[in-house]
């Protein structure tokens, strides 16, 4: 039986425990989260991967599984700011808008 490197079985290895932790559906969406895990000090990266038809391309955002849970939180946490900062205040002052008869005095 033919033995293999050392090179190979690590990273053979470090393979096999990467986890998927986003799909993005262009490369920059992915790379976005890519730096903003690594900022965060949780190795990353981007692979290209095929949709279950095998015909769209998606980018998949790599981690350590031990690191999978934190960069779960972290990519949320990201959703959410942004989601805040997309609210624009023309959308808020619509929201606010009240009926002015509910302030007239009729006493």
């Amino acid at each position: 039986m033919p033995k293999r490197s050392r090179k190979a079985q690590k990273s053979h290895t470090k393979l096999q425990e990467l986890v998927t932790v986003f799909l993005a559906d262009d490369i920059e969406q992915a790379r976005e989260f890519e730096t903003l895990l690594k900022s965060n000090d949780i190795p990353a990266m981007v692979r290209q991967r095929h949709d279950e038809s095998g015909v769209e391309i998606r980018f998949a955002v790599l981690v350590p599984e031990e690191s999978a849970d934190e960069a779960h939180v972290i990519i949320e946490s990201q959703d959410v700011y942004d989601e805040f900062y997309d609210f624009s205040p023309d959308e808020q002052e619509e929201e606010n808008e009240f009926d002015e008869d509910v302030f007239d005095d009729n006493y």
